[in-house]
């Protein structure tokens, strides 16, 4: 909420910086899984730290890289890392249960966000990333 809560004070400084006119729209794209039990919970996390381990050897470069695809960086050399650490990823990342996103996206639209991107590529399996996206159709989406 901290990058959508800057980025909405950056645009409204740039946009009284013009002359205080502006007609585009300002969209904020998130990793997005939304899940009911804990199984499902837990494999989103596990997906998503997964891929931050094989983006983690990029940025690190604890890893190799073959043939394109970075190793990824075992988890426990990750630990104490904010980027892996399952409460800040559901706080960060448009993670949780329907309820949860509701309020998220509640929260993005009072700061004047206009759209939102369903980001769900990231390595979650493609049923559970159908199930997400299902339920985000379903029970997220009527509430705007």
């Amino acid at each position: 909420m901290e990058e959508a809560e800057k980025y909405a004070t950056q645009r409204q400084e740039a946009i009284a910086k013009v002359g205080g006119s502006y007609d585009g729209k300002f969209v904020m794209m998130r990793h997005t899984a939304i899940y009911e039990t804990e199984h499902q919970r837990q494999a989103a996390l596990t997906a998503v730290q997964h891929n931050l381990g094989q983006f983690g050897n990029l940025m690190m470069k604890k890893g190799a890289v073959t043939n394109g695809f970075p190793e990824v960086i075992p988890f426990e050399q990750l630990k104490g890392n904010v980027r892996v650490d399952p409460a800040m990823l559901e706080q960060n990342l448009m993670f949780g249960n329907t309820e949860q996103v509701v309020e998220k996206l509640r929260a993005y639209k009072a700061l004047g966000i206009d759209g939102f991107i369903y980001y769900t590529s990231m390595g979650l399996g493609h049923k559970e990333q159908k199930q997400s996206l299902e339920r985000f159709i379903e029970a997220v989406m009527p509430h705007f």
